[in-house]
């Protein structure tokens, strides 16, 4: 068994790719429950609109790809080219730089450790994190807060949310005058609708699944002084011509936005523009829509491009953050090399002790006999002594050439003896 991590990323996938291997947190305990039974010891899953990563323990990350694939319907040698595997050293450097946010496509951008975090809870939760996975992800967790501590990773203003809000106002100028709907009511959306009431709109309104949670953004947004109204997503066939700008971030599966809906909409808006931007993946909204004249619509690769503003700074201190990283790395490697000599220490040590109670019984044998003490331990002392020193003396004496100064040096090595 090693450690593998398997995926496809933004940089790797386009979207049409990553939300057909999309896993969400409903979804992902039995996911990782069946992946288990396929060879698999250890197994974590993390996916966000920007990657889909399988940590493993497996004997072959084949058997990962082919597993992924088949889960999602998909052909394995059309998902092939989209993904990459990394092992050992270079799995562990991965997680810990996208935990810090230096793998993202916004560089720094801090969303990815609380969605790592929460992904590792659910393996946990499951039962599908060993001592190798549990390890790692603790030391990832610790590099990601040094990171974040130690540098200026996040310091500048860079992420999908303000992107969202320059391109709306690349179309609408000053926001005041708009009306913004947010689909869905997760981080995500938490995030672009603290960034759009600053540029206070006319009126905002939240649309998800169940009140509830939509009125709980909703009034977080109000506290600060502005109208926000939630609604059910029910309602938004007959309410969306009513929105200027529309962000939508939900875990469906399926499309919440459909090409008709929008051209309804346009419709009664006698054409005025609508701006949409789709922060999901799978897609919210039917990729047709972008076929329309009056539609500005944007997807989370879209958004990349806009993302560049404040970069330099996030650059500077990634050289840092890299430094901490590569750092933290070679720790984690020690502790998996000492991991490893684990089971050839227990070997030695119980044929050690074995060679022990064996010279202790004689001795014990002796002295019942009436053996003077002195001369039991006298006995006991130079058999432990042979008997010990046998195997590395006739390794040594029968070790010939550079295999002999080889054999010497280990031996001086294991018992500190001096050069």
């Amino acid at each position: 068994m090693q450690l593998f991590t398997i995926g496809v990323n933004h940089t790797t996938a386009p979207i049409a790719i990553r939300e057909n291997v999309a896993f969400n947190n409903e979804n992902l305990p039995q996911a990782l429950e069946d992946l288990t039974r396929h060879n698999v010891s250890e197994v974590a899953i993390l996916s966000t609109c920007n990657r889909t990563e399988i940590y493993v323990q497996s004997i072959r990350p084949e058997i990962v790809i082919d597993w992924l694939a088949n889960y999602h319907k998909l052909e394995a040698n059309k998902l092939l080219p989209y993904t990459y595997t990394l092992s050992s050293h270079e799995a562990v450097k991965h997680a810990f730089r996208v935990a810090s946010g230096l793998d993202s496509m916004v560089l720094g951008e801090a969303q990815i450790l609380g969605q790592f975090k929460q992904s590792v809870k659910i393996a946990q939760d499951v039962g599908t994190l060993g001592t190798m996975l549990h390890k790692l992800f603790q030391r990832t967790f610790e590099v990601a807060k040094e990171v974040r501590t130690n540098t200026d990773i996040g310091g500048s203003s860079i992420s999908m949310a303000a992107a969202a809000v320059k391109l709306a106002q690349r179309i609408f100028g000053d926001l005041s005058a708009q009306s913004v709907l947010f689909i869905g009511a997760g981080e995500m959306i938490e995030l672009c609708a603290d960034h759009f009431a600053a540029q206070k709109p006319k009126k905002i309104t939240v649309a998800n699944r169940t009140l509830e949670r939509g009125e709980q953004l909703a009034e977080k947004i109000r506290s600060q002084g502005l109208n926000m109204q939630a609604i059910l997503l029910n309602d938004l066939p007959e309410r969306f011509h009513e929105f200027d700008i529309v962000i939508t971030s939900t875990a469906s599966q399926l499309p919440m936005v459909g090409l008709g809906m929008v051209e309804r909409a346009i419709k009664l808006r006698k054409h005025r523009p609508m701006f949409m931007v789709d922060l999901a993946v799978p897609r919210d909204i039917e990729p047709e829509v972008s076929a329309l004249d009056d539609v500005f619509l944007y997807t989370v690769d879209d958004l990349a491009q806009v993302v560049s503003e404040g970069i330099g700074n996030r650059q500077e201190a990634a050289v840092n953050a890299e430094l901490i990283v590569n750092a933290r790395v070679e720790h984690f490697m020690q502790w998996l090399k000492q991991r490893e000599a684990v089971p050839t220490i227990k070997a030695l040590r119980d044929q050690i002790d074995a060679v022990r109670q064996a010279e202790l019984e004689k001795a014990l044998k002796l002295l019942q006999k009436g053996e003077a003490p002195e001369k039991a331990l006298e006995h006991l002392s130079n058999a432990l002594t042979n008997k010990f020193l046998h195997s590395p003396s006739h390794v040594l004496n029968n070790a010939q050439g550079d295999a002999h100064a080889h054999m010497e040096h280990l031996v001086k090595q294991l018992f500190q003896l001096k050069e």
